[in-house]
C-alpha cells in the first residue's frame, strides 16, 4: 500500500472517529434529561398534588427540546454547507455541554419556585438546539470521508454515538443513584451525570480542535464556499423551493424509529416504576443492556446496506416495529425483568436495523450544497413528531384507555406512514436510476 493510500485510510478513520465521539458525547448530554424527565423533574421542578401532572409537565419538557432541534438544524446546516462541517460540530458540542452543565446548576422549585421549571425549560431549548445542529455535522464528516461503497458502515459510526450516549447516560445515572440514599438523590443525587457534561464538554472540545480536517475536506469546504459566495440562493431556499417533499418523506419515514426509541428510553421507565410498580434500579441496568446489544447491531445492518441497499434495510426495520407494537408491550405488562428484557430487546433490534443505513440513506436523497441543511431538517422533523412528544402522548393514552395497547396502536400508525413513505422514496430512486454507487439518491 502506498503513501498516499495509508494517509487516506489515516484520514478517513481519524475522520470516522471524531465524528462517533462528538455524536455519542452530544447524545449522552441528551439522554441524561430523559432519564431524569422520567425519574426526578416531576418532583423537583414541578410539584404537584397529582403525580400524573407532574410526570406530564416533566414530559412536556423533555418534549421542548425536540420543537428547538429543527432550528439547530437550520441555522448549523445553512452555515455547515456555506463554510463547513467541522465548525458547526464544535459549536454544537460547545454549547451542549455549557446547557448540561448549567441543568446540573440549576436551584429546584422549592429554591427559587417557578424561576426554576422557566430556566430549566429554556436550557432544554438549548440543548435541543445543540443536537439539532450536531447530527448533521457529524454525519457528513464520517460518510463524506468514507471510500466507495461503505457509506453506510461509516455513517454507522455516527449513529452508534445513540446506544453509547444511552448507556453512559443509564450507568452514570446508577451509580449516582448507588451513591445516594433515595432523599439525597432527589436532592443532589440526579445532579451528577449532568455535572459531569463539563468534562465531556472538554473531551469533545479536545478532539475537534486537535484533529485536523484533510486537504480534501478542506478543498471541499473552500469548493463550497466558492460556489455560494456568488450566489444569492441560499441552502434553506433551495431545499423548499424545489425538495421540500423529499424533506417531509425522509421525516415521515422515520418518525416511527425516534418515538418507539424514546417510549423505550424514557416512558417506559416512568410506566414500569409509577405503573406497573417495578423498582427503578434494575429497570434502568435492562435498558443499558438492551441499549449494547445495538453496539453491534447497528453497524451490521449498515455494512449489510452498502451490499443490497439502503430501502430494503429500512424497509424491514419499520416492518419489524410495525409487527412487534403489540407483543413488546404484552410482555412488558406481565411485570418480569426477563420479560421486559426480551419485548425491548426485539424492538430495539428492530431499531437499530433502520437506524444503522439511516444516515448514509439521508445523505444520498440530498447533493452537498444542499445536504447539511436537507438530511438535518429530515431528521429533526421526525424527532418532533415522533421522538419529542412520545413520552407526552404516552402518559395521555395511558391515563386515557387505561392500556398499554393504545400505546402500541400509536407506534403501529407512525410505522404505517413509515412504509408509505419508504414506499414513495423507492419509486423515486427506481426512477432516478443513480449511475454511482454512492449517489445522492437512495439505493435499493
Amino acid at each position: 500500500m502506498n503513501d498516499a493510500s495509508t494517509t487516506s485510510n489515516r484520514q478517513r478513520k481519524r475522520a470516522a472517529t471524531a465524528a462517533a465521539l462528538a455524536s455519542a458525547v452530544e447524545w449522552y448530554d441528551y439522554f441524561v434529561f430523559g432519564i431524569a424527565a422520567a425519574l426526578v423533574f416531576g418532583k423537583t421542578f414541578f410539584p404537584a398534588a397529582n403525580p400524573v401532572a407532574g410526570v406530564l409537565a416533566s414530559f412536556a419538557t423533555f418534549a421542548v427540546g425536540f420543537l428547538a432541534r429543527p432550528l439547530g438544524g437550520i441555522v448549523a446546516g445553512h452555515l455547515g454547507d456555506r463554510y463547513g462541517r467541522k465548525p458547526m460540530l464544535v459549536a454544537a458540542v460547545a454549547i451542549m455541554g455549557v446547557a448540561t452543565t448549567g441543568i446540573g446548576l440549576l436551584p429546584s422549585y422549592a429554591s427559587i419556585g417557578i424561576a426554576a421549571p422557566i430556566l430549566l425549560v429554556l436550557l432544554r431549548l438549548v440543548q435541543g438546539m445543540a443536537v439539532g445542529a450536531q447530527w448533521g455535522g457529524a454525519m457528513l464528516m464520517a460518510t463524506e470521508y468514507a471510500p466507495p461503497g461503505k457509506r453506510g458502515l461509516y455513517g454507522s459510526m455516527v449513529q452508534l454515538g445513540v446506544p453509547i450516549g444511552v448507556v453512559l447516560a443509564n450507568s452514570v445515572f446508577l451509580l449516582a443513584e448507588q451513591a445516594a440514599p433515595p432523599a439525597d438523590f432527589l436532592s443532589w443525587g440526579w445532579r451528577i451525570p449532568f455535572l459531569i457534561g463539563v468534562l465531556v464538554l472538554v473531551l469533545a472540545w479536545f478532539i475537534h480542535t486537535r484533529v485536523e480536517e484533510t486537504p480534501e475536506f478542506r478543498q471541499a469546504e473552500a469548493k463550497f464556499a466558492a460556489e455560494q459566495s456568488g450566489r444569492a440562493t441560499s441552502p434553506l431556499r433551495l431545499i423548499l423551493r424545489g425538495h421540500l417533499g423529499t424533506v417531509l418523506l425522509a421525516g415521515g419515514s422515520f418518525a416511527v424509529n425516534t418515538a418507539t426509541f424514546y417510549i423505550l428510553i424514557t416512558g417506559t421507565l416512568d410506566y414500569t416504576t409509577r405503573h406497573l410498580g417495578m423498582a427503578r434500579g434494575p429497570v434502568l441496568a435492562t435498558t443499558l443492556l438492551v441499549s449494547c446489544t445495538q453496539l453491534a447491531i447497528i453497524p451490521l445492518a449498515a455494512a449489510l446496506s452498502d451490499r443490497i441497499g439502503r430501502i430494503r434495510i429500512y424497509a424491514a426495520g419499520a416492518v419489524g416495529l410495525l409487527l412487534w407494537a403489540v407483543p413488546m408491550f404484552l410482555l412488558i405488562d406481565t411485570k418480569s425483568l426477563v420479560a421486559l428484557a426480551i419485548g425491548s430487546f426485539v424492538g430495539s433490534v428492530f431499531l437499530s436495523i433502520m437506524y444503522g443505513p439511516q444516515a448514509a440513506l439521508f445523505a444520498e436523497l440530498f447533493t452537498p450544497k444542499m445536504r447539511y441543511t436537507g438530511a438535518s431538517l429530515g431528521y429533526q422533523l421526525s424527532a418532533v413528531v415522533g421522538g419529542g412528544l412520545a413520552p407526552f402522548i404516552m402518559v395521555l393514552l395511558l391515563e386515557s384507555t387505561g392500556t398499554s395497547m393504545a400505546v402500541s396502536g400509536y407506534i403501529m400508525l407512525l410505522a404505517i406512514v413509515a412504509l408509505a413513505s419508504i414506499a414513495v422514496l423507492a419509486k423515486r430512486a427506481s426512477a432516478t436510476k443513480p449511475l454511482a454507487k454512492d449517489a445522492a439518491t437512495p439505493r435499493e
